[in-house]
């Protein structure tokens, strides 16, 4: 039997699992379900939807009510508590947002598959967020990994194809620098648990394999210079596939970093192995926000912009502080609230759920869905980190403890990175309240009503979480 932590009962291994087990077996329901259907394709995407969400919202009352506990499960090779708890309700809450905007991803005949891939990658991300040593780690990002590929590529485009190829070849190669990098762990320690690593002595194996490590964990967060594929990929894939992959793979890539850097990497030399990732953070928030002025089309903005936002979220860590990791959470729940309500605006503005949205498609948008355009702004003026919502709490609180851990140089690039997004995201906004003839502007109406709910949560969200910003305690990552 594993160590408990905290006040798990005897045989809890698979308890420990229970939540990330209920999401990674509602695929199998909806599955079986589909083949008995006979009815319209209304139907059967409702039936999936509807088990895909119940399934996510009873693991997450599971996962709610294991909180605050701790527990080693499996020799310490999943950790459930505070820490892996938070970072998977944030997986399952992005997971029902990109349902709710999806209806269903692909032809009638997919929907069932298409979600069970969906789910089963984000068990693989909540598989991350509690993994605790490298051998989870890359079974979880690779479960995460392999469901993608395939969504990037279900749209009948060419340029679907494209992306899904180019993310297939990409990120084999992260994940072959983080294998790589792994082997050189193990082979420094002579162990894949992340507690060996933190008591190892520093070796030039040791330094290589780390930094083996973190060129993966780079990659798969999109920060300067692994980015590169992001707009390429988040253009080419279904607009609901590009939104869950802005959220949900950087949730859990960010769970394994955050793991990494506060307990896997011994005390004394974690800041100088780290700052290469410091340095990538600070060109993220640069260089993502000055790409995104030069784009029209939102997928690829929207991409540029989440690179800055990430740049945001690493810098939180700066330092290994405890309050770093509290505001890291509170901003990236904030992120997801935020680029998620964007993502559906832009939804409800595509023509087929799976178009090209450019900017001149918002042109006017004030004055044809003012509610949506309402919305829209909402979510943009959190994005740039403007009050009152929780974009301009949550940089506040970052510019704070990144300044009180000694790193004001990457607090000053994150002012400079913000003052640049202002220009981005209000390029947006005033092409909404510009007013166009509306003869001359197509307003293709969204009969769905599942994107405006996703709108709708999204907003008051942005904002609560602004006005209250609710900071999760007993966060801090545990490896043994």
């Amino acid at each position: 039997m594993s160590p408990a932590f905290g006040s798990f009962p005897v045989g809890a291994d698979y308890a420990a699992l229970l939540p990330m087990a209920a999401v990674a077996c509602t695929p199998l329901v909806i599955l079986f379900a589909d083949l008995f259907l006979t009815g319209g394709g209304g139907v059967r995407r409702g039936v999936a939807i509807g088990i895909a969400i119940v399934g996510l919202v009873i693991a997450g009352v599971i996962e709610a009510g294991q909180y605050p506990h701790d527990y080693a499960a499996f020799g310490g090779a999943f950790i459930e508590g505070g820490f892996s708890i938070v970072f998977s309700e944030i997986v399952i809450v992005a997971t029902v947002a990109t349902l709710l905007l999806s209806a269903g991803i692909g032809r009638t005949d997919q929907v069932a598959g298409t979600t069970a891939l969906l789910l089963w990658s984000a068990s693989g991300a909540m598989l991350m967020s509690g993994a605790a040593n490298l051998m989870t780690v890359f079974l979880g990002l690779e479960l995460l990994s392999l469901g993608l590929y395939c969504l990037c590529a279900i749209s009948a485009r060419s340029t679907a194809r494209e992306a899904a190829l180019k993310y297939l070849i990409l990120s084999s190669m992260a994940s072959g620098f983080l294998l790589y990098g792994s082997a050189l762990l193990f082979g420094a320690t002579g162990s894949v648990a992340f507690a060996a690593l933190a008591a190892a002595p520093m070796t030039p194996l040791f330094a290589l394999g780390s930094g083996l490590f973190l060129v993966g964990i780079a990659f798969k967060l999109s920060l300067v210079p692994f980015h590169a594929w992001t707009p390429d990929v988040y253009e080419g894939a279904p607009l609901p596939v590009t939104a869950f992959m802005s959220v949900v793979t950087k949730a859990g890539t960010l769970a394994v970093f955050a793991r990494f850097a506060y307990a896997a990497l011994p005390p004394d030399r974690a800041s100088a192995i780290l700052v290469p990732i410091w340095v990538a953070a600070a060109l993220s928030m640069v260089i993502g926000n000055l790409a995104a002025l030069a784009q029209t089309d939102m997928k690829r903005l929207l991409a540029y912009s989440g690179i800055a936002q990430v740049g945001y979220i690493v810098a939180a860590f700066a330092g290994q502080t405890a309050l770093g990791l509290r505001y890291a959470l509170l901003y990236l729940a904030g992120y997801t609230f935020m680029n998620l309500g964007a993502f559906a605006v832009v939804e409800l503005m595509s023509r087929d759920g799976d178009a090209v949205v450019g900017l001149p498609r918002f042109a006017g948008l004030a004055y044809r869905r003012p509610w949506l355009a309402a919305a829209m702004t909402l979510f943009l003026v959190g994005l740039a980190g403007l009050p009152p919502t929780i974009g301009f709490t949550g940089k506040i609180l970052i510019l704070a403890v990144t300044t009180g851990a000694g790193y004001a140089w990457l607090a000053g690039v994150l002012i400079l990175g913000t003052a640049i997004s202002a220009y981005v995201y209000f390029k947006i906004v005033r092409a909404m309240f510009v007013h166009v003839d509306l003869a001359h502007v197509r307003d293709e109406r969204s009969r769905n009503p599942l994107p405006w709910l996703a709108v709708a949560v999204c907003a008051v969200m942005t904002f609560a979480l602004g006005v209250f910003p609710l900071t999760p305690s007993n966060v801090l990552p545990l490896v043994k």
